[in-house]
């Protein structure tokens, strides 16, 4: 009997029968690669930016827009990528969005200046959004039942994998070649996504006529202000002309975006579904998941270096905790789903995230490593659950049709969670540390945070360095419980907003 179901968990999925007989494990296959390929490139440059600083003598300022290129696009165009799936066929921009992303990561990997890395950062995200919109509706449109299930528990475990594998995989590019490595890997993995592509089944939404152009336009401007406004807050202030001229400005074409929706035949976003309260609560539920998962592999490794004294490969495996989970668990949705409910599992996920960074409050990476570890573990659970379940749930209560416009504004929210949610972060933990530090001690603040304690200690020996780390321990104790409580928002929305007969009768359709 354990023998069966273990059999049945890990076997391809089967897909729904079709005239064309597309080969399920070859559709299954591409996406997944592609699925590992995309979150590489938002967590893994961030290991290379020392060194492509110094090749290319860039400033700190620009250097970071390779980070902030790539997460401004990819979350500006991810819903004008789902619509353009719906009408132009989700392969015909699968493929196109794979080549376009190649094509800007060659230019990235040898590009001689750093704003032409920008730029390249830019395309590249705009080629991401393409390719996980139309990935994920190919997925939805291929696979049906339990088998959709599984697929989407394999997809959940590569987005996982490639976040979490990210700075790892980047570190050992750098140090077995250079900083382009890290680029001109994407050409290769996309290379053959573009091979395993040819194959795959065409679909798009047949009573889609025309692109909404304004709608487009407005929700693309809306989304990059807002993203630009995060990113932008840390560093120019929360109160600067740049940062509110972005989130005014946000707010302005958020609010015509809508106007234009309500009054256009062929909307890009009907916004009749967020009358049903189970896909508001889904979409949204990405977010309280991303939001602490992206900010923790981005600042946790510093605080790891910086106050833990450990090394950059030693801080990297101090995540394995955090991140295998994420990768392990969604392979086993298929279990999972008939063990628990999908609502039960959409809601116990951020749950017990909640819980696991309430714990971590307690730990620190010096005096107590043991019970860090244990926390993170929770953590990697609780994120490793939700991986599982929430794409194939944003798909599933929709119409068909409508497939690659919920996916497009479920990515968007998914992707906004983790550029916003590292943003913010950074500006909590820098705020929260100098205010535990002296007046007049932002310098050391910055360092300590970047995990620069020799600069800390150069300046004022080590009693110096102890009142730093204090300071920037208490700064992770206020992250903890904001994230914790972002979390805990989550899971009580999708236990109150989300109906099991909404899926339920979803997966009956769809089988159907």
């Amino acid at each position: 009997m354990s023998q069966s179901l273990a059999d049945s968990e890990l076997s391809p999925p089967r897909a729904v029968p079709a005239e064309t007989g597309p080969n399920p494990t070859r559709v299954l296959v591409a996406i997944a690669l592609a699925a590992v390929m995309l979150p590489i490139s938002v967590t893994g440059p961030g290991v290379a930016l020392a060194d492509m600083s110094g090749a290319l003598n860039a400033s700190a300022a620009s250097t970071q827009w390779v980070l902030n290129a790539y997460n401004v696009a990819f979350t500006a165009f991810m819903l004008a990528a789902g619509s353009a799936a719906d009408l132009f066929g989700r392969r015909r921009l699968f493929r196109s969005g794979t080549a376009v992303f190649a094509l800007a990561s060659l230019v990235a990997g040898t590009a001689p200046t750093i704003l032409l890395v920008d730029l390249a950062r830019f395309v590249q995200g705009m080629g991401a959004a393409a390719v996980l919109t139309s990935g994920s509706a190919l997925l939805a449109h291929t696979f049906s039942g339990a088998a959709r299930a599984r697929a989407f528990g394999i997809f959940g475990a590569s987005i996982g994998f490639g976040l979490a594998m990210g700075p790892f995989v980047s570190g050992l590019l750098v140090g077995v070649a250079s900083w382009h490595a890290v680029f001109l890997v994407n050409v290769v993995l996309g290379a053959v996504v573009l091979v395993l592509a040819r194959t795959l089944p065409e679909s798009k939404n047949p009573g889609a006529r025309r692109i909404d152009l304004p709608g487009v336009l407005t929700f693309t401007l809306a989304l990059m202000l807002l993203a630009l406004g995060f990113v932008e807050g840390p560093s120019q202030g929360w109160g600067g002309i740049v940062t509110l001229g972005s989130f005014a400005g946000a707010a302005l074409f958020l609010a015509l975006f809508v106007v234009v929706e309500l009054r256009v035949a062929e909307p890009m976003f009907d916004l009749s579904l967020l009358r049903r309260p189970t896909f508001v609560a889904i979409i949204w539920q990405p977010v309280s998941i991303v939001f602490a998962f992206a900010a923790l592999l981005v600042y946790l490794p510093p605080y790891f270096q910086g106050a833990g004294g450990a090394g950059s490969t030693m801080s990297g495996a101090m995540l394995l905790p955090l991140t295998l989970p994420v990768f392990v668990l969604p392979l086993f949705t298929g279990t999972l789903v008939r063990l628990l409910s999908v609502r039960m599992l959409l809601a116990l996920g951020p749950a017990v995230l909640a819980v696991a960074l309430l714990l971590m409050t307690f730990t620190d990476p010096v005096s107590s490593r043991t019970g860090l570890y244990a926390a993170l573990l929770l953590a990697g659970v609780g994120i490793g659950l939700a991986f599982g379940v929430m794409d194939n749930a944003a798909v599933s209560v929709v119409p068909a049709e409508r497939s690659g416009m919920a996916s497009g504004m479920f990515n968007t929210l998914r992707v906004a969670g983790e550029t916003i949610g590292v943003a913010c972060v950074g500006g909590l933990l820098l705020t929260s540390t100098r205010q535990q530090l002296s007046a007049g001690d932002g310098a050391m603040a910055d360092d300590v945070v970047q995990g620069r304690l020799g600069s800390v200690r150069a300046s004022g020996g080590e009693d110096l360095v102890d009142r730093a780390v204090q300071g920037l321990q208490h700064g992770w104790g206020v992250v903890y419980v904001v994230l914790a409580c972002v979390a805990l928002a989550g899971a009580i929305a999708i236990f109150t907003m989300v109906r099991d007969r909404d899926l339920d009768q979803s997966s009956t359709a769809q089988e159907g």
